[in-house]
């Protein structure tokens, strides 16, 4: 039988000097950051870059790989390339990406005077010019300190080489060093490293030059940069075009991103937010390729294959590289050229990765638990015994939990008590800026039917079914209901729930009590409508249990369709047409036709405790523990079906 490839222009071969891409689809830089005291990469930094490998993406780069431990550190933890006795460990990671046929790339990185870490370690913040910035007092690099850096560029792609990577990548974008240099709003210097463009670029093609002679003729070299840093008083994408022009030749890649990491109005488009649209920044690659002969990357939003394909055969791009979701999904270049697109999980840009990654050193991933335990999850066996079970109701938990003891070789009957599998997430398929989380249920159904789970709608988990089933184990997920505020007048109010299922019934005038989550993204939805909307919180800020690359995008998004908002505030009374708050400035009434309550949500535990002396094994997952995010919901159940069996 003939086998067509679908996308036959992302999944043709690349040679790049020396390396040969299997395909057009990279995984983006990313940090390991997991480490011990030495912060040397471990057996689990290996298996992250490993598992990425396996699911056949054609360059794998271990990102935030600092040149200088002395002057270049953003964080504490990352790996610093002058420190050679962590040969072993690092060419371990290279060797566990190349052995799959990936190309393993080495990002040398510097962050220059937003290296905090090493101001912390080495009492001294160096950068382009002298100033004052949110770190502290930034010292002037003089030309022995320029030519130090360039000379650590140089020694660490030789260590690089021979760790076993078979590219470099010079981080050159997002705010770094190099584009500190390159960059009219960092660089006001006079002398021959600023004041022009041709000296901006002494610096970074300086780079270029040490690392082509420390690698040689014959292995790739990467260039990451900002086509833009979009920040209105940064350089634009003609400028980006420049730069591009200056290195086109003298690197083999130019991997085109966008602004600025440290500057908050451009965060959220270095990594794109849930409410930009997929591929956002593309445009500035299609630009820059019009312009050079260097194979053009591009990265930032990348979910849908089809999308890939039409920027490569159009000429937009030549690779495209994944960084969420290669967490998401790191089988997403396997299942493309496959043509199984409907089984990828496609990545939500919750940005529950970085939370995790900022509160413990560890990337997670909402969608897909086997990150950050990719080592224990290659080493998870058959279940030894195989068991009957009952997994009880159908949302995010119950689902994961039915998938995964499905996969383990056990015979799995999931039952729901409404007629459709989902849950409670259910409520938000109508969300524009949410779609990736209804394809992530539709996915999730169609593998529990594909694995032969057996399905039970409209029947609600009871006594009496488990005793009719017989089942050797009970994964209870039975969800969560909402918290009904006891505000005088909440009568008149609505469920969150009942408004993203419903928005008809909403009026013009909204005002939502409670800033979590629920009520931010219901607030941005019916401000996307033109609804005018209000949340009043009683906490000190929104949502503060969510990262800061979040909440700078929600934040964002508010203020964009005019939502306002009243913390440190207490609702009073509700009456048909207004809201009593009480907040620092006293007693106000806000003017409302529909008011909107989204305060959490309590588990059922009467409906979980029912269950629990029906089956040998009992287990609790999702809202009905605790209830949370997908993230909280999923590992917990991924992890009871693994423990099915062990004994």
């Amino acid at each position: 039988m003939y086998f067509a490839l679908k996308y036959p222009h992302l999944f043709q071969p690349l040679r790049v000097r020396g390396a040969y891409l299997r395909c057009r689809i990279t995984a983006a830089p990313q940090g390991f950051y997991n480490v011990g005291g030495d912060r040397y990469p471990t057996a689990e930094a290996a298996a992250f870059y490993e598992r990425k490998a396996m699911g056949g993406f054609a360059c794998v780069t271990y990102g935030d790989l600092m040149v200088d431990g002395r002057t270049g550190k953003y964080f504490p933890w990352v790996a610093a390339m002058d420190n050679t006795d962590m040969l072993p460990r690092l060419s371990m990671v290279a060797h566990a990406i190349s052995r799959h046929g990936s190309v393993a790339s080495a990002e040398l990185s510097h962050d220059g005077e937003f290296s905090r870490a090493s101001r912390d370690e080495h009492g001294t913040l160096y950068g382009v010019v002298e100033r004052d910035n949110k770190y502290g007092r930034v010292e002037q690099m003089s030309e022995e300190i320029i030519d130090y850096i360039i000379d650590r560029y140089y020694s660490a792609a030789v260590f690089a080489k021979q760790c076993g990577f078979g590219m470099v990548t010079i981080h050159g974008g997002h705010g770094w060093l190099p584009q500190q240099f390159m960059s009219e709003t960092f660089n006001t210097r006079k002398d021959r490293w600023g004041g022009s463009f041709e000296n901006r670029m002494r610096f970074p093609l300086a780079i270029v030059d040490a690392v082509r002679r420390a690698v040689g003729p014959n292995f790739p070299i990467e260039f990451r940069m900002s086509g833009s840093e979009i920040d209105p008083g940064g350089y634009d994408i003609d400028y980006g075009v420049r730069i591009a022009e200056a290195l086109d030749g003298k690197v083999d890649i130019i991997h085109v991103s966008a602004g600025v990491h440290e500057i908050d109005r451009t965060f959220f488009v270095v990594h794109p937010s849930m409410f930009l649209e997929d591929g956002c920044n593309s445009k500035y690659a299609r630009e820059i390729k019009k312009h050079v002969r260097s194979y053009v990357a591009t990265v930032g939003a990348f979910t849908e294959p089809g999308q890939m394909e039409e920027i490569i055969a159009s000429g937009g791009a030549d690779i495209i590289a994944l960084g969420r979701q290669s967490l998401a999904d790191p089988d997403f270049p396997m299942k493309a050229r496959a043509g199984r697109e409907e089984e990828i999980a496609r990545c939500l840009r919750c940005n529950g990765c970085f939370e995790n990654a900022g509160k413990h050193r560890i990337f997670r991933c909402a969608l897909n638990p086997e990150i950050g335990q990719e080592l224990e999850a290659m080493r998870t066996p058959p279940a030894v015994i195989k068991k009957k079970v009952l997994v009880a109701g159908g949302g995010a938990a119950g689902m994961e939990a039915a998938i995964q003891a499905s996969r383990r070789g056990h015979s799995v009957t999931l039952c729901e008590s409404s007629g459709k599998l989902g849950g409670v997430l259910l409520c938000e398929e109508k969300v524009p800026f949410k779609k990736h989380l209804s394809e992530y249920l539709a996915r999730q159904e169609k593998l529990c039917r594909e694995l032969g789970v057996r399905i039970l709608l409209n029947t609600p988990a009871s006594p009496e079914l488990a005793r009719a089933e017989s089942p050797d184990v009970i994964i209870a997920a039975v969800g969560s209901k909402p918290i009904i505020p006891r505000n005088d007048g909440i009568d008149l109010a609505l469920c969150a729930q009942n408004v993203y299922e419903d928005p008809s019934c909403v009026q013009d005038r909204v005002v939502i009590i409670g800033g979590g989550l629920v009520g931010i993204e219901l607030a941005i939805w019916l401000g996307m409508s033109g609804k005018k909307v209000s949340i009043v919180e009683m906490a000190q800020d929104l949502a503060v249990n969510i990262n800061d690359m979040a909440h700078l995008a929600y934040r964002a998004a508010l203020e964009d369709h005019g939502v306002r908002i009243y913390l440190s505030s207490e609702v009073r009374k509700i009456t048909e047409s207004s809201v009593t708050v009480c907040g620092p400035g006293g007693e106000l009434s806000l003017e409302a036709d529909t008011v909107v309550y989204a305060v959490g949500r309590e588990p059922l535990d009467d409906k979980a405790n029912s269950l629990h002396g029906c089956a040998p094994e009992f287990y609790l997952a999702g809202d009905c523990m605790t209830p949370d995010n997908i993230m909280a919901a999923t590992k917990v159940a991924f992890a009871a079906a693994n423990n099915i069996g062990r004994m």
